[in-house]
């Protein structure tokens, strides 16, 4: 029994001694971690994802934010602690093991300039900074970084040179620097990296020459040099590549176009327009398989139309407008048979229209205006029932346009053609009756047989009568052409007083002008013209208007113009550069003021100036247009320097294609995401900068048709059909 005492009592020290080691293990270990977290707490309020971005990276995101303007503060989240910049906690900012692989912020208004020590980010892959305003030098910093891949720098005020060390980086892969102020000439080292598929030079002041390393690239798949000043000839040292895209057009470059073009077999776009090109187009560029849109516009090219083009199976575009290409148009224009828009204005050819035109049934636009064509409009021309738009004025052509023809398109497409008849306000078309002969009479013929032949005094006093017949017949011609001059320039003088004093008169009295009167322009001069309309105003009234801009567009200003008496009236200035003559401009605009429709708006009055200004007037719509009523959406007015358009554009190009389409959208993605997507791209097509590379509304609706199209609707046993999800 004792033994068993003794043996519990040890039992139980030992169990005490066990709970105190237990104990104390457990407040150790709680005050280690303790410790732990004190030594380890982020500064940042933000989750800490366990990794602290590196000393040389946090100094350079620190140097980067420093020189940068922001006024809308998106760079605030970066605050003086390194522990939440890989954590999601800094805007724009992502990291891979403590080091900064991606820095994107466009559209964030952001100024200033770029820091040189950006260069020491040295696992930077994409630098996107695109859409804001920053301005100064490009860093040369940038191209020692060896992961970098993109770099978007686009719409901003970057000026200077381009670093030539851009080149040194060796996976770089896309070099978007378009829409700055950058200058002097291109680096020839900016295509050494042997990843570079993309590189966007244009809407800059480049100058020089093109360099021979971007003719011989073979990474390259677009290259935009277009909007520069770029001068001299292209070397023709073009290799075999994968180019998909070349536009060099709105420069200044000159010489031949080079024959080694025909080399680029995965071209699709060729855009050369707008330079000082010269020579014939060479035959080798019937080699080009897959070109779809091929402009020599805007040149001095000269000779035939090279047979080789006749061999561009998938050419959608052709435009050679104002050139000096002359000779007749070969009847081989119509293998083309994907064209869609065929531009041969302003040049020298001579000949027919080629009656093979009616082959190409997709054609969308012809124009050839302004050329020497004779003969008459093929009929096949009338076949084309796709052909929204139709010129062929100030030509040669003679004869009847065909009917279909005159009743689709306005006088504009025909006029300049004195021999043409059978469109809108021609002269009609002379009848075909033949001719009839004059014959002579049997006894007639006799008697002129037995006429004696004259003597030599017969023949003079012949010849002195009729001098003094011809001479007599001059006096009274003179003497009739005097006193019609006198009388015109009475009735005239007449007539203006009474027009001008009629005008002025319906103006003080408040009377609606007449139709097609015609006004002077007033103390400034010019021509004012009014149409019929309830508002009544003088060139000075409308020169003196209180004006406010309503809006803005490719044609002009839109002005909202009080006059002196309260009235409104809409007034649109139009834009030196974009409108025709003044011949062809009266012409329009005088058809437009007879054009009256409840759902358009009519056109009251226009005025030309001294100096070549241009005004149209129409009736004010206080509540605004149908399309602000519609879309509040203008897709083409600017948010912070950038619209609508340009920001889908950017967010396709960084690849974030998801972005853009809504949420709802998006959760039918993997049935429909072929469809998104394809949508997406006719809809950047359909606001494509140029005017001219815009599909028409037929060519959108056959797309679209095609991206979807309609499937027969299936049915049960009561025979009624069940619309499918595409109806």
């Amino acid at each position: 029994m004792q033994r068993e005492a003794d043996w519990h009592r040890i039992s139980d020290k030992k169990k005490e001694k066990w709970k105190i080691s237990q104990c104390l293990t457990h407040n150790q270990l709680l005050v280690f971690l303790l410790l732990l977290i004190w030594v380890f707490q982020p500064v940042s309020s933000q989750i800490w994802d366990g990794v602290v971005v590196t000393e040389a990276d946090y100094e350079a995101l620190e140097a980067f934010k420093n020189e940068l303007d922001d006024p809308k503060g998106f760079l605030r989240s970066w605050n003086g602690s390194g522990y939440g910049a890989c954590s999601g906690g800094w805007v724009g900012i992502k990291c891979a093991q403590g080091q900064v692989i991606v820095i994107q912020l466009p559209w964030k208004g952001l100024g200033g300039r770029l820091s040189e020590k950006i260069g020491q980010l040295q696992a930077l892959r994409k630098l996107s900074l695109h859409d804001n305003l920053i301005g100064g030098p490009i860093p040369s910093s940038l191209g020692y970084l060896p992961n970098l891949r993109g770099v978007q720098l686009f719409n901003n005020r970057f000026s200077g040179s381009v670093p030539p060390s851009l080149g040194f980086s060796p996976l770089l892969q896309t070099l978007d620097l378009s829409n700055n102020s950058l200058t002097g000439s291109i680096p020839p080292s900016l295509v050494n990296s042997t990843k570079l598929f993309r590189l966007n030079l244009s809407f800059n002041s480049f100058s020089g020459s093109i360099p021979l390393s971007l003719t011989s690239s073979h990474s390259l798949s677009f290259l935009a040099l277009q909007h520069n000043n770029l001068s001299g000839p292209i070397l023709d040292s073009w290799g075999v590549s994968r180019l998909q895209s070349l536009t060099l057009d709105h420069n200044f470059l000159s010489g031949t176009i080079p024959a080694s073009l025909g080399r680029l077999r995965e071209l699709q776009e060729l855009s050369l327009s707008n330079n000082q090109f010269n020579g014939v187009i060479p035959n080798e560029i019937g080699s080009l398989s897959r070109l779809t849109t091929l402009d020599f516009s805007n040149n001095a090219i000269n000779g035939s139309l090279a047979s080789g083009l006749f061999n561009l199976s998938s050419l959608v575009v052709l435009n050679l407008e104002r050139n000096k290409l002359d000779n007749p148009i070969p009847e081989e224009i119509g293998r083309l048979h994907n064209l869609s828009v065929l531009n041969l204005k302003g040049n020298q050819f001579v000949g027919p229209i080629p009656a093979s035109v009616g082959n190409i049934s997709k054609l969308t636009q012809l124009d050839l205006s302004h050329n020497n064509l004779s003969e008459g409009i093929p009929a096949s021309v009338a076949d084309l029932s796709n052909l929204n738009l139709l010129n062929v004025s100030y030509n040669n052509l003679s004869g009847s346009v065909p009917t279909r023809l005159s009743q689709k398109f306005n006088s504009s497409s025909f006029v300049g053609n004195i021999q043409l008849c059978g469109y809108s306000g021609s002269a009609p078309c002379p009848s075909q009756a033949p001719s009839q002969s004059v014959i002579r009479p049997p006894s007639e013929i006799s008697k002129h047989h037995r006429r004696h032949k004259l003597s030599t005094k017969d023949i003079i006093l012949i010849a002195a009568g009729a001098l003094l017949v011809v001479l007599l017949v001059i006096c009274c011609i003179l003497l009739w052409c005097l006193l019609r001059k006198r009388t015109s320039s009475n009735s005239k003088n007449g007539q203006t007083a009474g027009r001008g004093g009629a005008a002025t008169a319906r103006t003080e009295k408040g009377v609606p002008p007449v139709a097609g009167e015609v006004e002077s322009g007033g103390e400034a001069g010019g021509k004012l013209v009014h149409f019929d309309g309830p508002i009544v105003f003088t060139a000075d009234d409308l020169l003196c208007a209180t004006a406010e801009i309503m809006g803005k567009s490719t044609y002009g200003t839109v002005y909202k113009a009080t006059l002196e008496d309260g009235h409104q009236v809409a007034v649109k200035r139009l834009r030196e550069k974009i409108t025709k003559s003044q011949r062809e401009f009266e012409t329009e605009v005088n058809m437009l003021g007879k054009i009256r429709h409840p759902n358009l708006l009519a056109l009251r009055a226009y005025y030309m100036g001294p100096k070549g200004e241009k005004l149209l007037v129409f009736d004010y719509m206080p509540k605004g247009s149908l399309a602000a009523f519609l879309h509040g959406k203008s897709p083409g007015e600017a948010m912070n320097g950038v619209d609508l358009p340009q920001w889908v554009a950017s967010i396709v190009k960084e690849e974030w294609t998801n972005e853009v389409f809504d949420v709802e959208l998006m959760r039918d993605a993997s049935s429909i995401g072929d469809e998104l997507l394809n949508t997406l791209k006719l809809a950047l097509h359909c606001v494509d900068p140029s005017p001219s590379a815009r599909p028409e509304v037929q060519q959108v609706l056959q797309q679209l048709e095609e991206i979807r199209p309609e499937t027969a609707p299936s049915s049960g046993d009561d025979g009624a059909g069940v619309p499918s999800t595409s109806e």
